[in-house]
């Protein structure tokens, strides 16, 4: 039987986060708080938004913890008692000291077969590697990156066409249901963790901005691909089409060259670009931008 009387401590911040904590209030588990990051400043107005976990927080009147260092939220996290950790998508280091004070640690949703892509893109890598399989993995966290044994993992089929924020949604929904089919194991002791296999361990970096512009010369058209749809959303994929900087949002491979929107790659294939975001920040298929801004 669920024993949702323990209470949990949630950290998370981005919107994959937020699947999971919904899942955990409506098994009825019991949240004592949720830590995520501060408000942060977007858009051309830098209005400070709030993380969607915590907004969802604030609808079922959790207690939001928002600290700029963990030490700080030290006595909070004592005073609640016997508590247990959860993180998903939480975007900070977490120290040996903060996991110290749950019981069993602090229980992590981790969204790649580990130790397959320990680190903060492994969703994109998936993608931009052309992966036959991807998946989820429930661990227990440790200081070193992703590195702490594993209580389950589930894996997750991949056909090729996936991209970023579709993947993100598919392996928010197999995380929570994860989780919320082992987590009661994991609270009563009954399902140990397994140690990984760190001579097997793959690392993936954290994207930046400048990741958006796609050097063709570089990158078969392959590859090419595959980075378009992984990095939908951000960092984007940039590239200049007759002087005109654009957002590549959908492509295909092809070996003609048809239209100024078929981009050479290293292999001699083309990219050829179906949807984008153009200068004025409109999205549009090919045909409408090559009417708008460039002569065939």
């Amino acid at each position: 039987m669920t024993n949702t009387s323990e209470t949990i401590i949630f950290f998370g911040t981005e919107d994959f986060s937020l699947t999971a904590l919904r899942g955990l209030i409506e098994a009825g588990y019991t949240i004592g708080a949720v830590v995520t990051k501060p408000d942060s400043k977007k858009g051309r107005g830098q209005k400070l938004i709030p993380p969607s976990v915590k907004v969802l927080a604030t609808e079922y009147n959790i207690p939001v913890w928002q600290p700029t260092k963990l030490k700080d939220i030290t006595e909070n996290i004592q005073s609640l008692g016997k508590v247990t950790g959860v993180l998903v998508s939480f975007g900070k280091i977490i120290p040996q000291s903060t996991i110290d004070l749950f019981t069993p640690g602090i229980i992590n949703v981790h969204p790649s077969l580990l130790p397959k892509y320990r680190g903060p893109s492994p969703i994109e890598s998936a993608i931009r590697n052309g992966d036959k399989e991807t998946g989820v993995s429930i661990m227990q966290l440790s200081a070193d990156m992703d590195a702490g044994p594993v209580y389950s993992a589930k894996t997750h089929e991949l056909l090729g066409t996936e991209n970023r924020p579709e993947l993100y949604h598919a392996l928010a929904d197999v995380g929570t249901n994860l989780l919320l089919e082992v987590l009661p194991s994991i609270m009563d002791g009954s399902l140990q963790p397994t140690p990984q296999n760190d001579n097997k361990a793959t690392y993936c970096s954290l994207l930046k901005k400048e990741d958006a512009l796609l050097d063709l010369s570089s990158l078969s058209a392959r590859d090419a691909e595959r980075t378009v749809r992984a990095h939908i959303g951000f960092p984007k994929s940039k590239v200049a089409i007759n002087n005109h900087l654009i957002i590549v949002t959908k492509a295909h491979i092809t070996s003609q060259q048809k239209t100024p929107l078929d981009l050479v790659c290293r292999d001699g294939a083309y990219l050829s670009i179906d949807e984008l975001v153009a200068p004025s920040g409109k999205r549009m298929n090919s045909e409408s931008f090559l009417r708008g801004y460039a002569a065939v």
